[in-house]
């Protein structure tokens, strides 16, 4: 036996009208190639479909079954092919993100935003992490995409960096708000908030305070940069931050912010990196939003930057 679809749409279209005629013109077909692909649908099912009896057709009971099992397998494929369409045309499917606490407040979601306008079939899962355990959530696959600061590179992911600048966050009321470029000498003995030790930023910091012989007053010891901005606004110290938070921050707060950040010398870097897994097909709307979301990193270098020089 070898049944076709349309043999079974056919088929419903004679069942639902009542007569080959209606259902030629329903399904827009010729009467005789209607009654062909009954009789053929006949012949693989060894079996009489309808008779005659003074000039209408009447199903006969295996009919009325094959029809309700027609109905079944039709609206099944239907449901497939809205599916299918809407994975292709990156309408429908489940994105699941892991990213940093610096972007999980509003670089991301704001993101999601502009990305999921035209897109209510797609569902997120968005969580935020440290960075080593986004590496292992999209590494096993739990995750479709990482947005973190950059771990080592591992074979398990596809790694792609992008080296940020930081900016000195300073009060508009502070003496410094009108300097072009804050560098330690600016600062010293000024107090500071600094993320803990351990962060590559707070590293590089207290070398920079070092290496130019400047004492460094870390009065705030943090662990986010998004925590200090309002100490920073209330004049209460200096800060140098990642450009995520920074852009954040601006975003969020608008001409008002009460801080501007400054470029800061000697530069301190902080790269970020978007995974996803290496040993793994990515999904058509995960490969998207990478896209989207490489083009908005370079966005935001664009607009940080011309903030600083105003």
């Amino acid at each position: 036996m070898n049944l076709s679809l349309k043999q079974l749409a056919t088929f419903r279209a004679v069942m639902r009208h009542g007569s080959i005629s209606e259902a030629a013109r329903a399904v827009k077909r010729t009467q005789p190639a209607i009654t062909a692909m009954i009789q053929t649908l006949e012949s693989e099912l060894n079996f009489v479909l309808f008779k005659r009896h003074k000039g209408k057709l009447i199903p006969t009971p295996e009919a009325e079954f094959l029809l309700e099992e027609s109905i079944a397998i039709l609206n099944r494929v239907e449901q497939a092919q809205t599916v299918l369409s809407g994975i292709s045309n990156q309408s429908t499917g489940h994105l699941r993100i892991a990213c940093h606490p610096a972007a999980s407040s509003f670089f991301i979601p704001d993101l999601l935003s502009q990305f999921l306008y035209d897109k209510p079939g797609i569902n997120v899962t968005l969580k935020a992490q440290p960075s080593n355990t986004i590496e292992d959530l999209v590494a096993s696959h739990q995750y479709d995409i990482g947005f973190t600061e950059s771990p080592h590179r591992r074979n398990s992911t596809q790694q792609d960096e992008f080296e940020l600048e930081c900016f000195c966050a300073v009060s508009v009321d502070s003496e410094l708000a009108d300097a072009s470029c804050i560098t330690p000498h600016h600062l010293d003995n000024k107090p500071m908030a600094i993320l803990f030790s351990e962060h590559p930023t707070a590293k590089q910091t207290i070398s920079a305070f070092q290496r130019n012989g400047v004492k460094l007053n870390r009065r705030f010891e943090l662990q986010t940069f998004m925590t200090g901005l309002q100490l920073v606004k209330a004049q209460l110290c200096y800060m140098v931050c990642d450009m995520v938070t920074a852009y954040s921050y601006l975003s969020l707060s608008g001409k008002n912010s009460g801080v501007i950040f400054k470029r800061f010398e000697p530069c301190v870097k902080n790269t970020v990196s978007v995974l996803t897994a290496s040993n793994k097909p990515t999904s058509l709307v995960a490969q998207n939003f990478c896209d989207v979301l490489k083009k908005q990193i370079e966005e935001m270098k664009n607009m940080v930057i011309e903030q600083s020089i105003k």
